[in-house]
């Protein structure tokens, strides 16, 4: 990748190999997986395989009576013992219908956790799931978000079936529509998806009798988000309750927050007297694990005949599932917010409507909402352009918000806080060849073949809030980094080091980086939407220049300083991307020709591991493009349950990818960072879909949804009106 960058500092701005590697590469890393205690037992759970019905019976008998089984738990046996996971208001409508640690009376999504079976080992445990009986009074199952206001309640507390609302917006809409030159509008889809990180959850719950601790090892993305929820559900003080994260094979959003597995866990170890360890199978964690996106989205956009936007209305419909986790209503409101994009959008009218469903609970995904806006904004705007006969990427160039402008306070709630949103297009118009790839597209066309290019900008909320840090000097020359946020993939323990480092003028391999215990690192806020630098590193930054001081002061080792950072509020990383595509009219195969990344997210601490973190992002946008989606029948099953069915992209279907990273500083934090690890599964599918989209122009086709599976877009050429099919 090319990037635009000059290191700031001897250690800021130098692409460093991760030093956490070796021990992975090795097999030296552990993970939850890897742990045993003495006298450990093994957890499995009962699993609804109704999408709804009522809990007629649950007879556990049989299987308590076989040998080495020591407890069979359901609802009857938790229910009293917990309260409510917490709920994250985010000013809107909520209702909080959370999800149970086991279901009481009724089933509500296939793969809901009805019984914990706890034996001898993890085998014995699975056998004896199998043996729990459950009797079910099947009910028909809702699963059209569409349907849901007008459908039978799932839960009492929701007659409509609505769980969340939301309104935002300013300025005179219904006026600027009336007196609009024209008037572009879609509906646009994205479908669910499953994170599938490489390593499903696990849970390692022990309590010790003497000190009335309770410890939980988790394959989570943070300590802090985990305790403090844990400690509301289990009804147990904060000093009572150890997390420890270790090593963890990935997240994408996954295991941010505290689910209902974990608390079972908790309770059983609790109960038993003895370590239990939860290792989920790939299975469960299709079934089980919350799921991103599950967006339907109606939006207009109204402009004047010189092609400038003059205001933007929408209704976002989410499919929320069949209860609410703490962060369920991130993603939905997040995009809410951010659908006016780039762009200088003078009024705006969106309203969010999270709906309960059949299915697991949504929650954030590698983006959380922000791929879901760019992809609404992106594809209007191209409407736009064919509507008014002006080229897609003059049309952008009248609409942007300039770089004078920051900060710039868009029409539904977030202030921008720094962007040069028209150098990231020309960047990235200049690295993708654009007026080749323009050229290619005529030759193609002549030739009658189906070739498309499609560009999209982006704008990412990062952060929010605050997180704290500790450093301490020892006396053999190393210093000790202690972080709130905890690494599952990201390389924190090289990037803080490179921090430090420069804060106290020594080199990197001088400072030791630890994380995940919350009783070393009693307070903080973790790992998610792209903040780890950003406000992790920032308090550990401040932490730094506190203990330098100290140290020119003549203070001699061991000497400890502590900082807090907090935001005063998010702060906006941007970017742009170039995609090509070809389409096969005979079958319908998209090729994803090539895809140009160009990344702005503020002052770029490694720039080796922010490319990474663009290719990762990127790779996995890809799969969102052409295959991933969760589908269930008739009947609420799921249609996929493994990553047989469930189609992951290979090497195979990854196109080439060039990218740059830009720096445009933010002034909201002492390292004018934003953050890098989620704008490639922003930007791709938005300029992947207006490629494809271009490329189908020709035969009449306006839109087409994610992901364009072969059958999906042969299909459409078929229905198309100029189509020869």
């Amino acid at each position: 990748m090319k990037s635009v960058l000059t290191p700031t500092a001897p250690w800021v701005g130098r692409s460093l190999a991760r030093a956490e590697d070796e021990r992975f590469v090795k097999g030296d890393a552990v993970y939850v997986g890897d742990m045993k205690r003495p006298g450990m037992l093994h957890a499995a759970f009962v699993r609804s395989y109704y999408a709804h019905g009522r809990i007629v019976a649950v007879d556990t008998e049989a299987a308590r009576a076989l040998p080495g089984v020591h407890a069979v738990f359901t609802a009857a046996d938790v229910e009293t013992l917990v309260d409510p996971f917490p709920m994250l208001m985010r000013d809107a409508e909520v209702v909080p219908v959370m999800h149970p640690v086991l279901a009481r009376d009724r089933v509500r999504y296939v793969g809901e956790p009805v019984a914990l079976v706890v034996a001898d080992t993890p085998e014995l445990a699975a056998d004896a799931a199998e043996w729990v009986q459950l009797e079910v009074e099947e009910l028909p199952p809702l699963l059209e978000p569409r349907d849901a206001e007008s459908a039978p309640p799932l839960h009492d507390e929701a007659p409509d079936n609505v769980l969340l609302r939301w309104h935002g917006g300013r300025g005179d809409v219904d006026g600027a529509f009336t007196a609009a030159h024209a008037v572009v509008g879609a509906r646009v889809v994205a479908p669910r998806l499953i994170a599938a990180p490489i390593e499903p959850r696990v849970v390692l719950a022990s309590h010790d009798p003497a000190t009335d601790v309770l410890t939980l090892w988790l394959s989570a993305q943070d300590a802090h988000r985990q305790l403090a929820g844990l400690s509301q559900v289990l009804r147990r003080p904060a000093d009572r309750l150890h997390i420890v994260v270790p090593d963890v094979g990935g997240a994408f959003g996954s295991k941010g927050v505290p689910q209902a597995e974990t608390a079972a866990v908790a309770l059983a170890a609790l109960a038993l007297g003895r370590p239990v360890k939860w290792a989920e199978s790939r299975t469960e964690n299709s079934l089980a694990v919350y799921q991103g996106r599950g967006a339907d989205v109606d939006a207009e956009l109204a402009l004047d005949a010189a092609g400038r936007m003059l205001a933007l209305r929408a209704r976002y419909l989410g499919d929320l599932g069949a209860y609410m986790y703490s962060t369920t209503t991130v993603a939905p409101l997040t995009a809410a917010m951010l659908l006016t994009g780039c762009y200088a959008i003078p009024a705006a009218d969106v309203e969010v409507v999270g709906v309960c469903t059949n299915k697991v609970p949504t929650g954030p995904y590698r983006g959380a909402g922000r791929p879901e806006a760019a992809l609404v904004i992106e594809r209007l705007v191209d409407l736009a352009a064919v509507e008014l006969g002006i080229d897609p990427i003059e049309l952008r160039r009248r609409n942007l918000i300039q770089r004078d402008a920051f900060p710039y306070a868009n029409p539904l709630g977030f202030t921008y806080d720094s962007g040069d949103y028209e150098g990231a297009l020309d960047a990235a118009l200049e690295l993708a060849g654009y007026d080749s790839l323009r050229a290619a597209q005529r030759e193609a066309r002549e030739e009658g073949l189906l070739a498309g290019v499609g560009v999209a900008l982006y704008v990412e909320r990062v952060g929010p809030g605050w997180e704290t840090a500790a450093v301490r000097a020892e006396p053999d020359g190393r210093f000790v980094v202690h972080t709130g946020s905890s690494p599952h993939g990201q390389g924190h323990e090289t990037t803080f080091a490179q921090i430090a480092a420069d804060a106290l003028e020594v080199d990197p391999q001088a400072v030791e980086v630890r994380w995940g215990d919350s009783f070393e690192i009693p307070e903080g806020m973790g790992t998610f939407a792209s903040r780890s630098v950003t406000v992790g590193g920032s308090a550990l930054l401040l932490a730094c220049r506190a203990l330098r001081m100290r140290l020119d002061a003549g203070e001699r080792a061991p000497v400890e300083e502590h900082a807090r950072f907090e935001l005063q509020g998010p702060v906006f990383s941007f970017g742009c991307y170039v995609a090509s595509v070809a389409i096969d009219r005979e079958t319908g195969e998209v090729e994803i020709g090539g895809i140009t990344a160009v990344d702005d997210c503020g002052r770029v601490i490694n720039p080796l591991l922010a490319e990474g973190q663009v290719v990762g992002a990127v790779v996995q946008a890809v799969g969102e493009c052409l295959h991933e989606q969760v589908g269930y029948d008739e009947n609420g099953q799921p249609l996929a349950v493994n990553l047989y069915q469930y189609h992951l992209p290979t090497s195979q279907t990854v196109p080439p990818i060039v990218g740059a990273l830009r720096e445009t500083p933010s002034p909201w934090n002492p390292l004018g960072a934003k953050g890098v690890g989620e704008g490639g599964s922003i930007g791709t599918p938005a300029a992947v879909a207006n490629a494809v989209a271009d490329a189908l122009a020709p035969l009449g086709i306006r839109h087409l949804d994610l992901p364009f599976t072969a059958s999906r877009v042969w299909g459409a050429i078929q229905a198309a009106p100029g189509s020869a099919g």
